[in-house]
């Protein structure tokens, strides 16, 4: 490891386990010292360790338990009377460090290989979760691909041209419309306007007023292009695109720059 960020979410809680040593740990150290934002990671890691130890039952022996049992080794010796009680006491004693001294690193590295395999199924999960919110999307591409296409070979579709209005800045437009679904599609040219401003596409109705079917604001005058769904059934009388306010307005309050009407 280089005196680079971390490239493994899991490096931090390894070193707040004490897993690095050597070259990697100083440069672990390294590194740390400069980044606040792996010192903030290195933070998170050690309470999620703390958090899992602390998340482990405690059990107390009950009280006397230590001394009952060395009662019972020293009365199982041969030389379980007088003077002799003590010494057997105190060998079963060392008899039970050394096994404690040889059963602790196998429970530390039990606790070790826990911990490793939670953040691995830990890893997998948010991986699991980033593959369906992309099997999600492009599921909702699939269904919209799948709506224009019916769009587009629907008898009843109509394709209205926007023309634009005097005065008003060089543009096309058009509008591909299915009253019967509710579906429109706006391509278009119009030139960028300022941050403040937006322009707004609407339906017009045969009766009642405009309805709103998107906002944008190009960066370039490349194509712009909008798909929306309206109430179905809705008759169009024309479609018309104005000037408005960022984020744009309940309804048209600005100069129309083009403006077509539904033959």
């Amino acid at each position: 490891m280089s005196n680079e960020h971390p490239t493994r979410p899991e490096d931090f809680d390894l070193y707040a386990l004490g897993a690095f040593d050597g070259d990697e740990k100083v440069a672990f150290e390294t590194h740390l010292a400069s980044c606040a934002s792996c010192q903030s990671k290195l933070g998170e890691a050690q309470g999620r360790i703390a958090a899992l130890a602390l998340s482990a039952p405690s059990v107390l022996p009950a009280p006397g338990v230590k001394e009952r049992l060395m009662r019972q080794v020293a009365a199982t010796s041969p030389r379980a009377s007088g003077a002799w009680v003590q010494p057997e006491v105190e060998r079963a004693e060392g008899v039970l460090a050394r096994w404690w001294g040889l059963l602790l690193p196998v429970a530390s590295a039990f606790a070790l290989a826990t911990l490793l395999l939670w953040l691995h199924n830990d890893q997998l999960e948010r991986r699991i979760a980033e593959l369906r919110g992309t099997v999600n999307e492009q599921q909702s591409k699939l269904v919209q691909a799948r709506e224009l296409a019916d769009l587009m070979s629907a008898r009843d579709t109509v394709v209205v041209s926007l023309a634009v209005q005097k005065n008003q800045p060089e543009g096309t437009a058009r509008v591909i419309y299915n009253s019967r679904r509710g579906l429109l599609v706006y391509n278009g040219h119009l030139p960028p306007v300022a941050a403040d401003k937006s322009y707004q596409l609407w339906l017009v109705p045969a009766s009642g007023a405009p309805i709103s079917a998107g906002v944008f604001n190009p960066v370039t005058d490349d194509t712009n292009s909008i798909v929306a769904k309206v109430p179905p059934g809705t008759a169009a009388k024309a479609f018309a695109v104005t000037l408005e306010p960022a984020g744009g307005k309940p309804a048209p309050t600005g100069p129309m720059i083009l403006v077509g009407p539904v033959s």
